[in-house]
């Protein structure tokens, strides 16, 4: 506890004191090896509790998990501690001469109900620059003769507020009316003039057809046909690079920032809850010369004032005013606010690793709210001080406050997961914590640290010459992520997989090379893997048994999956027809569980009462799927499910089988979508959540006649959405339909995309998509 209070102060200190940094540097790579050596104690741990579950029943378990001479292991093991020992007692006697403090782990730490709110762009969240949006569509509209491409450039520093203001534009009445085809497209620092062609098209057809095959003639082709004499208005978002991209501006916009009575009222919304700051005089006032520092940069504001809205201690207030981090002379070529390092420095302990480790991905990448936790889980990043509660749980409320504090944006929830983006600000800052840990590979990289742990193969990128030299003595390498990378990444994938024997995450998901799984088998550090799409997967990827999170799009599940003992959460499709026993239903650790694009499952398999921790079940788009086993009624912890795009499923419970069983599911979240074989409402589903359902629903069931009597009961119920259920949703029409005094009682009811108030005549449009 004392080591990681002492880091915290260091961790400050080292951004004005470059000895700091070194010292610091210097012990977090010898408290690496030190989880390494845990670690390998806790993989024998794992390999010894696989044994004593399945060795008994066959010597062939034994055999797959064979493993080294106890004595040698622990000769072994003893002398890399007292190595590390050594190591450590030495960086500590420097650590007198920086006179480091301790610190309050807990400092800036905010309240679990604090939500985080979700839209793609809302209008009241954008303050003072309505002119500025009016002078772009006045332009928009002017009339063009046709001769030439008429282009606006918004120009100004990261943070201002240029890619919202061209939200605002691009999602105006006025221009979806004036033109033909609108096309969205980020550019990024790295740019590749393949890859913006290919994001253009896709936006242009929307189709999610993968054209990475294609040559730029090709795909030049498409846009043309696409575009063809159509009135057309495209955003290049996020453009860096000068020399490549010449514009012929009609008008240039110069972007400045924010007046400072914007940023003030800005400031405010959201420091302050509504009304809430006539009762603060004094801290409008500190707060006004907050905002004088962010100079005019509306990012800024908004992080810091997220950061107070729940402290409303004026010395904490003077606190932030008073930062010796506004002080600190900002280098020309240094990307980082201060306001966005002092939002940093607030954050609680807990958080700050868990946003660092953001920096993994590439700029303009899409998070998912699932994938960041499982990252997180991957790399022990999530604490608990309650034994009962789920590492998911934590990761939630991880997300959830840096999302409230502005670190992400642009948020969409997809029913099960929330998906964002970060700033590129932020992103830099992000990065900017990590530079000693991480090294993304391009063709510029000439050396690579030993103390870096993570790598990252970005989009579109040619490795340096001599690239197996770069990676040899980076064993202990932790992380190796791949995007859409070409060919020659082939040989550097090759050898992450040969040598570094570390690896707790491998994530392949968006690459397109071929994966030698024979060797992930060996990597028995491992905890997430995220595979692209495999025709067959090796038994031997079963041996790891520390794994939690795997991505596996394949045509036939492994024999012994069940071997993956610490699996929490799975997703993976298949081509067989059917799920055997003893295999699925044997990873009792698994919280959740997708099975998605199986198109010739029919029955999936029958003990999953072995589930007795699954939390989340995902069904979709397996076409031939008949039913449901009766297994499912175990699933006792079981809090959402989603059924979607399954044609022939029929949820109907077979005569006889209404036994009380089926009243053990707890459910919070139900959503059924395109299952047009739903004809009567599966009532087994509900029986058990009459004080736990809190969101129903129910999107292109078609042929669905009516909701269930038993709505009436479920007091929890606090939101239902009736989407393309055309017979269904004249049946819930306010005080006229015939099911409406089932639903009558739900606080939120919204039909075809229309907010309907129970109280009263009036109806709100909802512009929420799923």
């Amino acid at each position: 506890m004392t080591v990681k209070a002492v880091l915290l102060d260091a961790e400050e200190k080292q951004v004005s004191n470059n000895d700091v940094r070194v010292w610091l540097i210097k012990l977090k790579d010898v408290l690496y090896d030190a989880e390494d050596v845990l670690d390998e104690f806790e993989c024998e741990t794992q390999r010894k509790q696989l044994l004593k579950l399945y060795g008994s029943t066959t010597k062939k378990v034994g055999r797959f998990f064979s493993s080294s001479n106890p004595f040698a292991f622990s000769f072994k093991m003893g002398h890399k501690i007292k190595q590390i020992r050594e190591q450590l007692d030495e960086i500590a006697s420097h650590k007198a001469k920086f006179h480091l403090n301790i610190r309050d782990e807990g400092r800036g730490s905010m309240p679990k109900e604090r939500a985080m709110t979700h839209s793609f762009v809302n209008v009241s969240d954008i303050i003072g620059r309505d002119k500025d949006k009016e002078n772009i569509i006045r332009l928009l509209q002017k009339p063009n003769g046709g001769e030439k491409i008429d282009v606006i450039p918004i120009v100004g520093i990261g943070g201002l507020g240029k890619t919202a203001l061209s939200k605002l534009v691009y999602n105006d009445k006025r221009v979806q009316d004036h033109f033909q085809l609108k096309m969205w497209a980020c550019v990024s620092e790295d740019f590749d003039i393949k890859n913006l062609i290919e994001k253009i098209i896709k936006c242009a057809t929307s189709d999610g057809e993968n054209r990475s095959n294609l040559e730029v003639e090709q795909l030049q082709k498409i846009l043309r046909e696409k575009i063809g004499d159509k009135k057309y208005f495209l955003i290049l978002d996020d453009v860096w690079n000068e020399d490549s991209m010449r514009w012929d501006p009609l008008q240039e916009l110069l972007f400045t920032g924010l007046p400072h009575d914007k940023c003030v009222a800005l400031f405010t919304r959201c420091a302050f809850k509504e009304g809430e700051e006539k009762h603060y005089p004094n801290l409008l006032k500190i707060g006004d010369k907050i905002v004088e520092k962010c100079k005019g940069v509306p990012l800024a504001v908004k992080t810091l004032a997220s950061l107070l809205l729940t402290n409303k201690d004026e010395s904490y207030w003077k606190f932030i005013r008073d930062s010796e981090l506004w002080k600190i002379e900002q280098k020309e070529n240094d990307k980082i606010l201060p306001a966005l390092r002092l939002s940093y420095e607030q954050l609680p302990a807990y958080l700050k690793k868990c946003f660092a480790y953001c920096s993994f991905y590439p700029k303009d990448y899409e998070y998912t709210s699932f994938a960041l936790i499982q990252l997180w889980i991957a790399h022990g990043l999530l604490e608990s001080t309650n034994e009962n509660e789920d590492l998911e749980d934590i990761g939630r409320r991880y997300f959830q406050e840096l999302g409230s504090r502005s670190f992400f944006q642009d948020f969409e929830d997809y029913d099960c997961y929330i998906e964002c983006k970060m700033h590129d600000l932020v992103h830099d800052l992000a990065l900017s914590l990590t530079q000693n840990e991480f090294s993304a590979i391009t063709s510029t990289t000439t050396h690579i640290s030993k103390s870096v742990r993570h790598l990252l193969f970005p989009d579109f990128t040619s490795l340096p010459h001599g690239v197996s030299t770069l990676l040899q003595d980076l064993e202990h390498v932790r992380t190796a992520v791949f995007m859409r990378t070409e060919e020659i990444s082939q040989s550097a994938l090759d050898l992450c997989l040969s040598r570094l024997k570390y690896l707790r995450m491998l994530d392949l998901s968006e690459s397109q090379l071929e994966v030698p799984l024979e060797r992930i088998g060996s990597l028995k550090h491992l905890r997430l893997l995220f595979l692209p799409e495999i025709k067959m997967v090796p038994n031997s990827i079963c041996k790891l048994q520390n794994l939690q999170s795997l991505l596996l799009l394949t045509e036939e599940l492994p024999n012994d999956i069940r071997y993956l003992i610490s699996l929490r959460f799975l997703i993976f499709s298949t081509k067989q027809k059917c799920l055997a026993k003893n295999g699925l239903g044997c990873l009792t650790s698994l919280r959740f569980l997708g099975i998605v694009g199986s198109k010739n499952l029919e029955y999936l398999f029958e003990d999953m009462q072995g589930l007795k921790h699954l939390r989340t079940l995902i069904i979709s788009k397996c076409v031939s799927l008949i039913s449901l086993p009766q297994s499912m009624k175990y699933l006792t912890a079981l809090e959402t499910l989603i059924i979607e795009d399954c044609e022939n499923l029929n949820l109907t419970m077979e005569e006889g089988q209404a036994d009380q069983d089926w009243a053990r599911f707890s459910l919070q979240r139900l959503i059924l979508k395109q299952l047009p074989e739903l004809v009567e409402f599966p009532e087994w589903l509900l029986r058990g959540s009459t004080n736990t359902l809190q969101l129903l629903k129910l999107r292109m069931c078609t042929n669905l006649k009516e909701l269930p009597a038993c709505l009436q009961n479920i007091v929890s119920l606090q939101q239902i959405v009736i989407e393309y259920c055309d017979e269904l949703s004249e049946r819930c029409e306010r005080g006229e339909g015939e099911d409406w005094s089932k639903i009558a009682h739900i606080p939120e009811i919204v039909l075809h995309g229309s907010e309907i108030n129970s109280t009263d005549d009036s109806h709100i449009d909802s512009t929420s998509e799923d």
